[in-house]
């Protein structure tokens, strides 16, 4: 609460955020409706009626007008900001006319290395017993390039379920701006708030039955955006426990991303193509409906930024001794977390095995997966 009272534009970005996606995402539905970037029903995707995409557009000057007014642009925020602009760039001409995977991945890189030339990259972490490791830039550049590449398309593999990919955003930029601001990287915090705030804006017009999609426009923006505060707010920090934390935060989407590929890789099949094997559809086919789908994946996402909270603000290990309430305090919410992600996998796999007609309808789903690929 000392820092939010130091630091009020934290909040004041949050709410400005809010408002402005709010307040444009309607007008960015009908200019997509009348420039023909809408999302049509088919077998992969779950709508049932013609969605518009592009309101990564107003995600993306949700995030840009309060950066603008509360952040330092006179160094690292500034190739930030840029790099989110060529993100939105390269989602934008993706939602209007489909862009090849080749080209789409060089855009991506592009707005990745922007930040990179301002001095938004891995250059030390601190490992446990370890202590503080330096980073070359020839490792940390790329490193962190691929971070957040990476990051961006596991927000837009996500992205397949009415409110899915905003809530989850919503609830880590939350977390990495409590983060953040606890470890004094002020600028980080402000930028993760706003980014939560746009995410709830964009909640009003998404969640199911969704209104619009926020599209790749949006998916890029705020896995970039995520992926950069990440680094710039956490990972060049000198403590142990923060070198882990992106990886909570972000489990979600990793997880769902990680499940994918080597699915697609045991399979032959590109990773980048589209199919309907997603940890969310795979909700939706033993019978959840996508309100429950999507809530049940924030539940999870929030007991793993939970954990993640814990392991900075519960005083559990310091001076080098083991403090016996805070061990148990952080032990019981890292059970938690485990527990539903043990759920989880019950849920999708167990609950799967036990159901010969789930079974059956994954196979007919793989195998519609398969002659769509070989008719495209």
């Amino acid at each position: 609460m000392h820092d939010l009272r130091a630091h009020p534009e934290v909040l004041y970005g949050a709410a400005i955020a809010l408002v402005i996606v709010i307040s444009l995402t309607p007008a960015v539905g009908g200019m997509a409706r009348l420039l023909g970037v809408v999302d049509e029903p088919d077998g992969r995707r779950l709508n049932r009626r013609p969605v518009p995409r592009l309101g990564g557009l107003a995600i993306f000057l949700g995030i840009l007008v309060p950066a603008l007014a509360f952040l330092d642009l006179s160094g690292e925020m500034r190739g930030v900001v840029i790099g989110a602009a060529i993100a939105c760039v390269v989602g934008v001409v993706d939602d209007f006319r489909g862009l090849e995977p080749l080209p789409k991945l060089a855009g991506q890189i592009v707005a990745a290395a922007i930040p990179t030339a301002f001095g938004v990259w891995i250059d030390h972490f601190t490992l446990p017993f370890v202590g503080a490791v330096d980073v070359p830039a020839w490792i940390g550049v790329p490193l962190t390039i691929f971070w957040i590449v990476a990051v961006m398309n596991m927000v837009n593999f996500l992205d397949g379920l009415d409110g899915l990919a905003s809530g989850v955003c919503g609830i880590s930029g939350v977390t990495f701006a409590v983060l953040a601001l606890s470890l004094g990287k002020v600028d980080a915090a402000i930028l993760s708030a706003v980014v939560a705030g746009a995410c709830v804006g964009f909640l009003r017009h998404n969640f199911f039955p969704a209104r619009i999609f926020m599209g790749d426009s949006g998916a890029l923006v705020l896995g970039y955006t995520l992926a950069t505060v990440a680094v710039a707010g956490l990972l060049k920090t000198a403590s142990t426990v923060v070198l882990f934390m992106p990886l909570l935060v972000l489990a979600v989407p990793i997880i769902d991303t990680s499940f994918v590929v080597a699915k697609r890789m045991r399979q032959g099949t590109p990773v980048y193509t589209a199919d309907r094997s997603h940890l969310h559809h795979r909700f939706v086919n033993i019978g959840f409906s996508q309100r429950r789908a999507a809530l049940t994946m924030w539940a999870w996402c929030a007991t793993l930024a939970a954990a993640a909270l814990a392991t900075r603000f519960v005083p559990f290990r310091e001076g080098g001794h083991w403090h016996v309430g805070g061990t148990i305090a952080v032990g019981a919410i890292a059970v938690v977390a485990l527990g539903f992600s043990v759920y989880i996998v019950y849920l999708l796999e167990i609950v799967k095995l036990a159901n010969p007609r789930i079974r059956r309808r994954e196979a007919e789903q793989a195998a519609a997966d398969e002659s769509n690929r070989r008719s495209a």
